[in-house]
């Protein structure tokens, strides 16, 4: 993956805006003014992370653009992820989020069948892990994780049933459109790392959820945008729940903001493009 231009507000360093690829300064104006209208009409403040992959012209012929958007506010974090031609990805990205605010909390936004997925369900030859993700896992009811999975737009989350204890996962599936999977209890298989990428790849799985032999932990293998893989593993015995991240943000001190026009800055050479982004878990770039 190739370096991103970083661009942010002179008034607001808390909204960022990621480009890779020629994102024509004009898009970006456009999409850090949508999110301002959507933030402001639905009374939402906190940090604003944007993401926008642009095809490079000649690259293939598919020219799909990936859009990227996460807020976090009261406590709680939404991100809405969508691939399309052009500039409609944002476009589309940006009526998901609306439509994502505009819902109750208990309520899921999100419809099933997803239009606005790429079906990642294909066989393919063996893809390589290009990133991994240790995180101490929510302990939550499965309902609970069933909101966080809709409020990320996450295909799949892993997550602790508060109820037995046990890993599990929550996915978009089937029929009913959301399923829970415990390991101990459903057919969750027991596999080697190189195992469980040949069982997705050649199974044409869009991910895979399965048990560590060595740890014994669940771990969730999944398919990128761009056909690569990414696993997300349980990081130890500890856990961390939702009353943790309400404190993290309480301790932020947020203030309320203005959304003016954006600006380039370099991203520190330290940081990684991929780690400064990464407040979500399961499907990302």
């Amino acid at each position: 993956m190739g370096a991103f231009d970083v661009w942010s507000s002179g008034i607001d360093p808390d909204f960022v805006v990621a480009t890779h690829g020629p994102v024509p300064a004009a898009e970006v104006t456009r999409v850090v003014r949508g999110l301002g209208r959507i933030l402001r009409r639905h009374g939402v403040d906190g940090p604003v992370r944007v993401r926008l992959h642009w095809p490079d012209s000649e690259s293939g012929t598919e020219r799909i653009t990936l859009a990227q958007a996460t807020i976090r506010t009261l406590g709680k974090a939404y991100r809405v992820q969508v691939a399309g031609p052009g500039r409609f990805a944002a476009t589309f990205a940006l009526e998901r989020l609306d439509r994502r605010l505009g819902c109750g909390p208990e309520e899921l936004s999100r419809p099933w069948p997803d239009p606005a997925r790429p079906n990642l369900s294909a066989v393919t030859e063996l893809r390589p892990i290009v990133r991994r993700k240790d995180f101490r896992l929510q302990v939550v009811s499965p309902a609970a994780a069933a909101q966080v999975l809709d409020a990320m737009d996450y295909d799949a989350h892993l997550f602790v049933d508060a109820g037995t204890g046990a890993d599990t996962v929550v996915c978009w599936s089937g029929p009913l459109g959301v399923r829970v999977l415990t390991r101990g209890r459903d057919n969750v298989p027991l596999l080697l790392e190189d195992e469980a990428v040949a069982r997705l790849c050649l199974g044409g799985l869009p991910y895979l959820f399965f048990t560590d032999p060595d740890t014994r932990r669940g771990r969730l293998l999944y398919r990128r945008y761009d056909g690569d893989l990414a696993l997300v593993c349980a990081a130890g015995a500890e856990v961390t729940t939702i009353a943790d991240e309400r404190g993290r943000d309480r301790d932020r001190g947020l203030q309320s903001r203005a959304i003016a026009a954006c600006v380039r800055r370099s991203l520190p050479a330290a940081i990684g493009a991929e780690s400064s982004f990464a407040l979500g878990a399961e499907k990302s770039f």
